[in-house]
């Protein structure tokens, strides 16, 4: 989605990271509208990419190597050092695996059967498989991610955003999130992503001192030949991954419409459009539930009121305000997000090609199942 604002300060790297986007962006999207099918691939940049990443890895296997082997030979206790040194290095460098979120509330499978149900019939759709684990926060967002060693599938599912789609619109929200599991997005995969963890944890060690003193000053130049480097080659991992990685937001975008519609998808294009309005009636909703609690009243009935205070005034946003937003998202281009294609560009697209039906069609009495699963994770949000 598009944040409200544009960062005012931008580094070297996310300079040439939006000039990308826009370059990228422009050229496929003139593909779609041209009605050219953009498909999943592993091209050549992305397996370069994940060449380049596996040499990251290399490296930091080989300072764990190279660490044992100080700490085993010893040297009269100098390779002690070197090597505890290297291990350290290495440690600070290693791949990280995400783990579940420990600030957001777990749904099972077993605690929610009707939401995994959906989720399964979605995924169906998008030619993959569901999730293991659904968490649920307050963000006006959801996404989805690997954890743990055997790379289980956790759902990230935002509330706010949930709670003011159509039953239709979030069919569409879990056909988006679902294809990105199997629409080959390279940059997030575990490869690259832990290498380009790597690679910026290896640039801080390297960028230059601030204020530097005349000691410090000489720091720096042996900092900078390392510095660019390593500058360079996050650039140019930014260039290999960008373009897949917009492709698969159209990509997700088209499995969306066919989750659930072509009108369900665009009409989810529209609250992203507006939230920056969602995330601020929310906070307004809060404060207000914060001043009028009572001690008798149950936290349940005082979480229902706010899902329902924030719904109805999304639902009330006038069309205009819709334009509006589009229009500044014109003005805005890829000036705010350069791994996203702007979320106007998204819709346009939508409404390019011939509109399809939903395959999975939302029933009232499994709305309220789910509605009724997620009571508690509702109420612990609130």
């Amino acid at each position: 989605m598009d944040p409200a604002k544009p960062e005012e300060k931008q580094g070297r790297l996310e300079r040439a990271r939006r000039t990308l986007a826009r370059r990228h962006g422009e050229k496929l999207l003139a593909e779609v509208t041209a009605g050219r099918t953009l498909s999943p691939r592993r091209d050549a940049p992305a397996l370069f990419a994940c060449a380049i990443a596996l040499g990251v890895h290399g490296i930091t296997f080989a300072l764990l190597a190279g660490g044992i082997w100080c700490v085993v030979s010893g040297w009269g206790g100098a390779g002690v050092v070197l090597g505890l040194f290297l291990l350290a290095l290495a440690w600070s460098l290693r791949p990280r695996l995400p783990g579940l979120p420990d600030d957001a509330p777990l749904l099972h499978r077993a605690e929610a059967p009707e939401l995994y149900a959906l989720i399964d019939e979605v995924a169906r759709v998008a030619d993959t498989r569901g999730v293991d684990v659904i968490a649920v926060d307050a963000e006006v967002n959801a996404a989805v991610t690997t954890y743990g060693v055997r790379g289980r599938r956790l759902l990230m599912l935002g509330l706010p955003l949930w709670e003011v789609l159509t039953p239709q619109e979030r069919i569409a929200l879990l056909g988006h999130e679902l294809s990105h599991y199997s629409n080959g997005d390279t940059r997030h995969g575990l490869i690259v992503a832990t290498a380009y963890r790597s690679l910026t944890t290896w640039r801080y060690y390297f960028t230059p001192i601030a204020n530097p003193s005349p000691g410090e000053m000489f720091v720096n130049l042996l900092y900078l030949v390392p510095y660019s480097l390593l500058q360079g080659m996050l650039m140019l991992l930014d260039q290999l991954t960008l373009r897949a990685t917009q492709r698969a937001e159209y990509l997700a975008d088209s499995v969306a419409a066919r989750a659930g519609s072509t009108e369900a998808a665009v009409g989810l294009m529209d609250r992203l459009l507006v939230a920056e309005s969602t995330a601020n009636t929310l906070r307004i909703e809060t404060n207000k539930a914060r001043a009028s609690r009572r001690g008798t009243r149950q936290a349940e009935a005082r979480g229902d009121e706010l899902w329902e205070h924030l719904a109805a005034r999304i639902n009330s946003l006038p069309e205009y305000e819709y334009e509006r937003q589009r229009r500044v998202g014109v003005l805005r281009g890829h000036s705010v997000d350069s791994t996203h294609p702007p979320t106007h560009l998204r819709r346009e697209c939508l409404l390019t090609g011939v509109p399809v039906p939903a395959a999975v069609v939302a029933d009232d009495d499994r709305e309220h199942r789910i509605a009724a699963e997620l009571a508690d994770a509702r109420s612990t949000v609130a």
